[in-house]
């Protein structure tokens, strides 16, 4: 087995444990049973329970299983919004966010800032007909995070708009308070270590009611991953269609690793690296951070400009079985995107800092 440390922002190296809970599964027969039966039932509620204690999701918000994060893009306009969405663009991912609610039709509004910049709650400028408003918690292009304090106050200015975090490439760092949210998106080959090829839809009553009233009203939801189909099988711990089973059983065992490390030494863990990487940019003469505003400065995948182009990096580092992510679309070679999850140790970071060395 490759034991080269993939620094990739998505798919991202695994998780350690990763491996032996895929065997576990192959010899108990998880690839091959129905989502009908109680042996999946008790899998999906163990998934299910393990990341509402991970992640602290109180018991008024359901955790549903998709194809992947971008699938709730479509799934949350069409299920949260009749005519007016309003997204916050700072990247290639919150563009493309805005961009499906126009490709469905709505009424998308945005406010839209240079790359590499971020966003505060009073830069927001929504209008007053807004039902939701779309944030990215951590934009994967550009390496810059709007502040859990700052997803706070949009919820206290606009208390009437249903508020949807995309935390993709940051879950489950962040400590999201989720009396001022209505709704999370996650997928899970970057902070949980996994094969892709699996998203989970966070959502609580209001984005519930809220599909049921378009329904009502003869407007399209979607059809088997709508929210009252997904709620219609989720109380049971099934899902609609027949789902990405093994996922659902590794992302299970994952949480519960994580459970027992315990999320406060996770996010700590992730702040000592972000800073070790940081502090190594700040002072090299071949990297410079990206994110001017240290607020904005993501703490899970860190864009530095890079004097050497980064296919280069990449080769200089294969030797030594580590890879760090390019730049994102047009700046792919004058930008490197290094990854910090959970899957990797301070020790592999301080490895992966000396290689930098060049």
């Amino acid at each position: 087995m490759s034991n080269k440390l993939y620094f990739t922002p998505g798919p991202s190296g695994l998780y350690p444990t990763v491996p032996f809970h895929i065997q576990n599964a192959l010899n108990e027969d998880v690839c091959a049973i129905s989502h009908r039966s109680k042996k999946y039932e008790a899998i999906h509620e163990n998934t299910v329970q393990n990341l509402k204690e991970l992640l602290n999701i109180p018991d008024n918000f359901h955790l549903f299983f998709t194809g992947s994060a971008t699938e709730v893009w479509d799934r949350v306009i069409e299920n949260c919004v009749e005519q007016h969405s309003y997204h916050c663009v700072n990247g290639s991912f919150s563009k493309r966010f805005y961009e499906t609610a126009k490709e469905l039709n709505k009424n998308a509004t945005k406010i839209e800032v240079e790359f590499g910049k971020g966003f505060n709650a009073d830069d927001l400028n929504a209008p007053i007909e807004t039902e939701l408003i779309c944030l990215t918690h951590n934009e994967t292009s550009a390496g810059v995070s709007m502040p859990v304090s700052e997803i706070n106050k949009v919820k206290d200015k606009y208390p009437n708009a249903l508020i949807v975090v995309d935390a993709v490439s940051s879950m489950p760092y962040p400590n999201f308070d989720y009396s001022k949210i209505d709704s999370v998106l996650f997928s899970v080959q970057k902070g949980f270590g996994m094969p892709a090829g699996l998203g989970v839809w966070i959502v609580n009553e209001r984005c519930i009611e809220k599909s049921k009233l378009l329904q009502t009203k003869g407007i399209s939801i979607g059809t088997y991953h709508n929210l009252p189909s997904l709620l219609s099988k989720g109380i049971n711990n099934q899902t609609p269609e027949t789902p990405n089973v093994l996922g659902i059983y590794v992302l299970g065992k994952v949480a519960g690793d994580m459970l027992s490390i315990g999320i406060d030494n996770i996010r700590k863990d992730t702040e000592t690296k972000a800073k070790l990487l940081y502090e190594f940019i700040q002072n090299s003469t071949n990297f410079e951070i990206f994110v001017n505003e240290p607020a904005h400065r993501s703490q899970t995948v860190i864009v530095a400009n890079t004097v050497i182009p980064s296919p280069q990096i990449n080769k200089i580092l294969e030797p030594h079985n580590m890879a760090i992510g390019t730049g994102y679309a047009k700046y792919k070679e004058q930008q490197v995107r290094i990854a910090n999850f959970p899957a990797f140790s301070i020790d592999d970071v301080e490895k992966l800092i000396e290689k930098l060395k060049l």
